[in-house]
C-alpha cells in the first residue's frame, strides 16, 4: 500500500478545481492511501471546494498573492504526507485508472518521472485537437521533457532535485524535468489519461497566454543544459518576427534579394511547422487551422521572449 499526495496550485476559478476534485475522489485508489493539499491564492476557499473534505483528505493552505507556481508547488510538498508525489493543475480531469497506472509506469526500470495522455473534451473545437495532438507526440516510451500540469513522482526524486525552481514564472517545468532526468528516465504513458479541461480553445486568449508563458523563456536557460532539440524552441518563433520587421527597410534600400528573403522567412517557419503538426493530428484537424496556430504562436513566444528580458507578466490563474 502507498501513501500518495496530490499538490494542486490554485488561484481564481473554482469550476475546473472542482471538476479536479471530484476525477480525485472517483480514482480507482486500490487500497492506496492519498491526500490532497490545495495550495490557493485566494482569500479563502469557497464552501464547494472544503466540501470535499468530507471524502477526500483535503488539506487547504494559503500562499502569497503573486508567488509563482513553483512556490506553491513546493510549498504544497511540505504539507504532503505522502511518499509519492502527483502535481495537478487545478483544471485537470483524471481518468478512473490514472493512479494505479502512474504506480505502474514508475515501477519501470530506471522510470523516476511518469505522466498520462492527454485526451480531448467532447466537442473540442480545432484549436484544443492541435493542443493534444502535440501533447501527445511521443507515447509510450522515454521522453525528454513532460507538463508540469500532470506529474506523478516519489518525494525521494523531488528532494533530490530540489523541488520547483521558485524564480520562474513559467517554464518551470522544463527546468524541472530536465533535472528529473539527470536521475532517470522520464515516461509518457497511453494506458491512462486526462482532461486538460482549460485547455486553450480560442485563438485570441491563446496569443494573449503564449505572450505570458514566452516570458520565461529565456530564464529557463539558466542554470541547465539546454538539449540541442529544445533549442529550437527558442529561436523558431523570433524568425518570422524579425525577418518581418527587416522588410520594409530592405525595400527601402532597394536591397530588393534581401527583402525577398525576409519575405520568405516570415512564412516559411510558419507553413514548415504547420505542415509537420497537420502529419501529426492527421484527420482531426484541416491545414488552414494548423496554419493559424502557428501564425499565432509565433509572434506571441517572441513577444513574451522579449518582455521578459525586462518585467514579468502576472496571469489570473495557474494553467
Amino acid at each position: 500500500m502507498a501513501n500518495i499526495s496530490f499538490i494542486i496550485p490554485h488561484k481564481g476559478r473554482d469550476s475546473m478545481l472542482l471538476q479536479t476534485l471530484e476525477s480525485i475522489a472517483q480514482l480507482d485508489k486500490a487500497e492506496h492511501q492519498i491526500d490532497v493539499v490545495l495550495v490557493s491564492q485566494n482569500e479563502k476557499a469557497s464552501d464547494a471546494v472544503l466540501a470535499y473534505q468530507q471524502n477526500l483528505q483535503l488539506n487547504v493552505i494559503y500562499n502569497v498573492a503573486g508567488a509563482t507556481i513553483s512556490s506553491s508547488r513546493n510549498l504544497g510538498v511540505k504539507a504532503a504526507k505522502g511518499d509519492y508525489l502527483a502535481f495537478l493543475d487545478a483544471d485537470i480531469d483524471l481518468a478512473h485508472n490514472w493512479l494505479v497506472e502512474m504506480l505502474s509506469t514508475l515501477a519501470k526500470p530506471d522510470i523516476v518521472l511518469a505522466s498520462a495522455m492527454q485526451v480531448d473534451s467532447i466537442g473540442a473545437p480545432p484549436l484544443e485537437r492541435l493542443r493534444t495532438g502535440l501533447s501527445n507526440a511521443t507515447l509510450d516510451e522515454r521522453v525528454t521533457f513532460l507538463p508540469g500540469r500532470n506529474l506523478f513522482l516519489t518525494r525521494s526524486v523531488f528532494e533530490q532535485v530540489g523541488g520547483f525552481p521558485e524564480h520562474l514564472i513559467t517554464c518551470e517545468d522544463y527546468y524541472f524535468t530536465e533535472r528529473v532526468a539527470a536521475i532517470g528516465g522520464l515516461f509518457y504513458t497511453s494506458k491512462t489519461h486526462y482532461v486538460h479541461i482549460g485547455e486553450d480553445k480560442a485563438f485570441r486568449p491563446m496569443f494573449k497566454k503564449e505572450i505570458w508563458r514566452g516570458q520565461s523563456n529565456l530564464a529557463s536557460i539558466k542554470g541547465r543544459q539546454v538539449p540541442l532539440a529544445e533549442w529550437p524552441s527558442f529561436v523558431v518563433p523570433m524568425i518570422p518576427i524579425l525577418s518581418l520587421a527587416t522588410i520594409l527597410p530592405f525595400i527601402i534600400l532597394n536591397w530588393i534579394v534581401l527583402a525577398g528573403a525576409s519575405v520568405l522567412m516570415t512564412f516559411l517557419p510558419v507553413v514548415v511547422y504547420a505542415l509537420r503538426l497537420k502529419l501529426l493530428v492527421k484527420d482531426k484537424v484541416g491545414l488552414i487551422h494548423c496554419l493559424a496556430f502557428y501564425a499565432a504562436y509565433f509572434p506571441a513566444r517572441a513577444i513574451g521572449t522579449v518582455i521578459g528580458l525586462f518585467s514579468g507578466i502576472s496571469t489570473s490563474s495557474h494553467k
